[in-house]
């Protein structure tokens, strides 16, 4: 079953559908990312290049949803930044979350959250002025599209995003969007203001 937000547009799936946490968690011990995997890494070029093009050198940033094989974090940071990572279930320091970041990834993860307008309001706190919150996830289409999407099968997906969704996103934000092929997403935030700033 498939809801749809009037607003947002976010299509979801409704809690009483959740897999239980151990299921969950079975799912995702089945995958076999690893940094060794170089399709795997060609695979997260998509958002690690337009965001490292985009970060000034030597940021801090945060890799949320890093898996059981973190890999995108090792990439920034084997091009001279540090990174912190965070998963619900292989790192789940919850103090991480309350940290401030140059830049945070979350790659293919937002399809898995339960409450996306929860998560995602943290992930944008801790963004620092001027950082970047890259995202990468496959975009819904229109309904018919939807009907056939392959995406929506994994029982672990629950929350799908379309442009619409975040251009809504941004909007709420005050942000600078860019979307990068066809499925990343870059929010740019703004400066802070200063005393001096009217």
């Amino acid at each position: 079953m498939y809801l749809r937000c009037p607003v947002c547009h976010l299509i979801f799936v409704p809690p009483a559908y959740f897999l239980s946490p151990s299921a969950e968690k079975a799912e995702y011990d089945l995958h076999q990312n690893s940094p060794m995997d170089q399709g795997y890494r060609r695979f997260l070029s998509r958002l690690f290049e337009p965001m490292n093009e985009r970060i000034p050198p030597q940021s801090h940033g945060l890799d949320f949803g890093s898996g059981p094989g973190p890999t995108l974090s090792l990439m920034f940071e084997e091009a001279g930044h540090t990174v912190t990572i965070y998963d619900k279930y292989y790192a789940p320091e919850v103090a991480t979350l309350g940290q401030t970041y140059d830049f945070i990834t979350a790659s293919e993860v937002v399809e898995h959250l339960h409450t996306p307008q929860i998560e995602l309001k943290q992930l944008w706190s801790a963004l620092r002025p001027n950082g970047t919150l890259g995202i990468m996830t496959k975009l819904a289409l229109d309904q018919a599209a939807f009907s056939r999407w392959h995406y929506k099968n994994d029982l672990t997906h629950v929350s799908f995003f379309s442009r619409e969704t975040f251009a809504w996103l941004g909007k709420e934000w005050d942000a600078e969007i860019e979307f990068v092929g066809s499925d990343v997403t870059l929010f740019r935030k703004p400066p802070s203001l200063s005393l001096n700033e009217g």
